[in-house]
């Protein structure tokens, strides 16, 4: 059996170009595709969400999974090689046609190259991104930032309402009918005018 597996990652792109790659793939080396897995997802989505484990479930031995280019099986080099090398564990065979990639079994000399250029590329993708992150934070540090998170209280959804909040406490209103005309709890309401030193209602305090 062949299945083309086709992933785009916005709604406004068109699965067309990469069903038309495949198709033609396909009748140039005298194959026929039976079946389409199809998904319009972000490769930010999990595996489940972008149906590679369907494709994965649907794979037997002597299959082929042909897409138009690697970057539709996922994010990252590490994670299409981790789905191609389960593809070629259940024996199927895996082709990506942009980059001319075939391979057909794990004992075959091409393919024991391509697998091991894949773990070569996957792990110098991740020292790199290590090595980025580590420079981009001591940069930082450098510089004096702080890393981590901020001190201190974070927004609230309160603040649009801060002048409302004032007013209303200036004419005597009590924080329960604050609360409530605001659509917060009480304590939500009360933790937000100690934490910005507003003067309270006389007698009021936190339940």
């Amino acid at each position: 059996m062949v299945i083309g597996y086709i992933r785009v990652s916005k709604a406004s792109q068109d699965t067309a170009h990469q069903r038309n790659a495949v198709l033609e793939y396909a009748h140039n080396n005298k194959l026929i595709v039976n079946e389409f897995i199809e998904l319009e997802m972000s490769s930010r989505k999990t595996l489940k969400q972008r149906k590679l484990d369907e494709l994965l479930s649907k794979v037997n031995s002597g299959d082929i999974v042909v897409v138009s280019e690697l970057s539709r099986l996922g994010r990252s080099i590490s994670e299409v090689i981790s789905t191609v090398n389960t593809l070629i564990d259940i024996g199927g065979r895996f082709i990506s046609i942009k980059e001319n990639i075939d391979i057909k079994d794990q004992h075959s000399m091409q393919s024991k190259v391509m697998i091991t250029m894949f773990s070569l590329v996957a792990d110098l993708e991740r020292d790199l991104i290590s090595q980025r992150t580590k420079e981009a934070l001591a940069t930082k540090k450098a510089k004096g930032a702080r890393l981590g998170r901020p001190k201190g209280p974070g927004k609230s959804k309160l603040e649009k309402h801060e002048e409302q909040i004032k007013e209303l406490i200036g004419k005597k209103v009590s924080m329960l009918s604050i609360s409530k005309i605001l659509e917060v709890s009480y304590s939500t309401l009360f933790n937000y005018v100690k934490k910005r030193k507003m003067k309270a209602p006389q007698n009021e305090k936190e339940n």
